[in-house]
């Protein structure tokens, strides 16, 4: 008997297996019936969700975006925490380090796929950002930070370790280590904190 599957169960499905494939094999390595043939549908049933691969990496992008929203949130409710300690954690959490996530980097860092990236990255700061800028209202509310421009600083810093963090483990131990200082110095000069102020807090996270 053909079992019969709702229209998210269905787009869920083939979303998983391409992620799966496109971790395994490359999105380019990866065909429309490479996905077809490991769910066992007819091709009319993945256009009718998707209209090419390109459009399921798109899906896929907007998914793996919103995983990265609630994890930001989840860590931002962990009040038993000192909040820098929770907005650097929080940076950290937003860095996509798996092999989906490399895979998924490396195609909307293609030239050709700069719409792609300008959308990714439009999306993750419009559900973050309000997120971020709540810890830092937070923090000047606590009188550790100062700043007459949170959201702001927040959109800086998120821009700042998106691009810099995703690409940390390709730096020699001297380079990385002068990425990870100028960060926390910056950051310091935005929250209007005193120097080496955020070293104690946010140097053990990154090991």
């Amino acid at each position: 008997m053909r079992i019969v599957k709702g229209a998210e169960e269905r787009k869920n499905e083939i979303l998983d297996i391409a992620e799966r494939l496109f971790g395994a094999k490359g999105f380019d390595g990866t065909s429309t019936t490479d996905i077809l043939n490991e769910i066992g549908i007819a091709r009319g049933t993945l256009y009718y969700h998707f209209k090419s691969k390109e459009d399921i990496l798109d899906a896929m992008i907007e998914r793996m975006n919103g995983s990265l929203v609630a994890k930001a949130s989840e860590i931002a409710r962990k009040k038993d925490m000192p909040v820098l300690q929770r907005l650097t954690l929080m940076m950290m959490a937003l860095n996509v380090n798996n092999d989906l996530g490399h895979e998924i980097m490396e195609q909307v860092h293609k030239p050709q796929n700069a719409l792609m990236h300008q959308k990714m990255q439009e999306r993750l700061l419009a559900g973050v950002n309000p997120v971020v800028t709540a810890l830092i209202e937070e923090g000047i509310a606590q009188g550790i930070c100062q700043t007459d421009y949170p959201a702001e600083v927040a959109e800086m810093t998120l821009l700042y370790s998106n691009t810099v963090f995703d690409d940390l483990a390709r730096y020699s131990g001297e380079e990385r280590q002068r990425k990870i200082i100028a960060f926390i110095y910056n950051l310091e000069r935005l929250l209007g904190m005193e120097r080496d102020s955020l070293q104690e807090t946010i140097l053990p996270i990154f090991g």
